[in-house]
């Protein structure tokens, strides 16, 4: 099997590490298994030390991973980032690929997935070529403020026409299978729906004191820990204002940015000398872990506007900290259902600095409330986000377009139609 996607380990946030653990799954059911993938930038938009040669080829996890250099913006706007895509499926696309059983094709990058999906019809016709859709790219131009221009238009057009033509379509939750089919014209029985998981090995529970100490909170601060990519789909400065709130009040709270992003120093330059705001460099899994587990509240914070792009990868390594989760988020969209379906916290408006700080002192001032929430998410993941079961279904569907189904199997010609709106 061949693996096809911008971002692999050792990133450590976003997609990476669920590509990582797929592919590693995969190999432990007896697929043999390569990845062609970019050098590790994200979220910090610049190779890391180390790395940038202009082919590299290791060995992870039992996977021989193929990274190619490509172009890397120092600021993701859109056009750059486009051009990043286009650079990185090139490169993929003029690589040797073998004789693959089949492809498996990570969007986002939906670009580079496009050009490879070209190269696959072209020189591997008979290939399945699936599409693992973490993010829906073009609803994510619309509700991170895109103005619905030609831009959009086109991204919209090219997104329908790469899920169309891929043999099946995979989905990490039931309402991304909705989208794809009713803005794409896929047809249900082509879609599967596969939830992502934890990708954090398991952990004994912390002694949260000493935990606290090491990170440098006192125990008599509730922590509102955010966890992973500072980006703009996250909308942070409603959070940094939040702390300003909580400063201005006299609430013994401390607001902690975990991770990096493009947003980073214009955070920390919002935030200024403010004390109740406080920026971590990224962690080792288990320091990662024994932070989630030592906070008093985990956050979710999307921009106003974003609903149905994207589940929050974090929530699942949230859930399994067994930690209130407070997410300031759309009510009506995927992260709220997924508060609303795990009980493990409390949802408050997007953008709204007050609200967030209201929620984050409603879970600190009931602490049975908030273990009770904590305990919900842990059991949420144990049930329904499990990586055995996600690895379980990745590999029965690769099992029926191998095998040849011809339902399953047969690489659909596009259909003239347009699902733009």
């Amino acid at each position: 099997m061949l693996v096809l996607g911008l971002n692999y380990p050792p990133e450590q946030t976003g997609i990476s590490p669920y590509t990582g653990a797929m592919a590693r799954g995969i190999v432990g059911r007896g697929y043999e298994t390569r990845a062609l993938t970019a050098h590790p930038h994200y979220p910090e938009w610049e190779v890391r030390q180390g790395y940038g040669q202009w082919a590299r080829t290791e060995g992870v996890d039992g996977v021989r991973v193929t990274r190619l250099r490509h172009y890397v913006p120092s600021r993701p706007s859109g056009l750059r980032r486009a051009f990043s895509e286009l650079t990185f499926g090139v490169r993929q696309a003029t690589r040797r690929w073998g004789g693959p059983d089949a492809v498996v094709a990570v969007s986002p990058a939906l670009i580079s997935t496009l050009v490879a999906q070209v190269r696959a019809r072209l020189l591997h016709r008979n290939t399945p070529f699936v599409v693992w859709v973490q993010d829906l790219y073009s609803l994510g131009l619309k509700e991170t403020g895109q103005p619905d221009g030609l831009t959009v238009r086109m991204m919209v057009r090219l997104e329908g026409l790469v899920l169309r033509r891929a043999t099946r379509v995979v989905v990490i939750h039931d309402r991304f299978a909705r989208r794809v089919h009713e803005d794409f014209g896929v047809p249900l029985d082509r879609i599967d729906v596969v939830r992502n998981w934890t990708h954090l090995p398991s952990t004994a529970p912390v002694e949260r004191i000493e935990a606290r100490a090491a990170l440098g909170w006192s125990v008599d601060e509730t922590i509102v820990l955010h966890a992973g990519n500072m980006g703009v789909k996250q909308g942070l400065g409603n959070v940094v204002e939040a702390a300003r709130l909580a400063h201005e009040q006299k609430h013994a709270m401390r607001f902690v940015f975990l991770g990096g992003g493009s947003e980073r120093e214009h955070l920390i330059a919002q935030a200024g000398d403010l004390g109740t705001v406080t920026f971590l460099d990224a962690l080792s899994d288990t320091e990662f872990a024994s932070a989630l587990q030592a906070a008093d509240v985990l956050l979710v914070n999307e921009k106003p506007g974003v609903a149905e792009m994207a589940v929050p990868s974090k929530l699942t390594s949230y859930f399994a900290a067994g930690r209130p989760v407070l997410a300031a988020t759309d009510r009506s969209g995927i992260t709220a259902e997924e508060i609303g379906r795990s009980c493990a916290g409390v949802v408050v408006p997007a953008g709204d600095p007050q609200a967030l700080l209201d929620g984050a002192l409603q879970i600190a001032f009931d602490s049975a409330a908030a273990d009770a929430m904590g305990a919900a998410g842990r059991r949420f993941r144990d049930t329904v986000l499990d990586e055995e079961t996600a690895i379980d279904a990745f590999d029965a569907l690769l099992t029926r377009v191998i095998d040849g189904d011809d339902l399953l199997s047969r690489v659909p010609e596009p259909a003239n139609r347009d699902h733009a709106h």
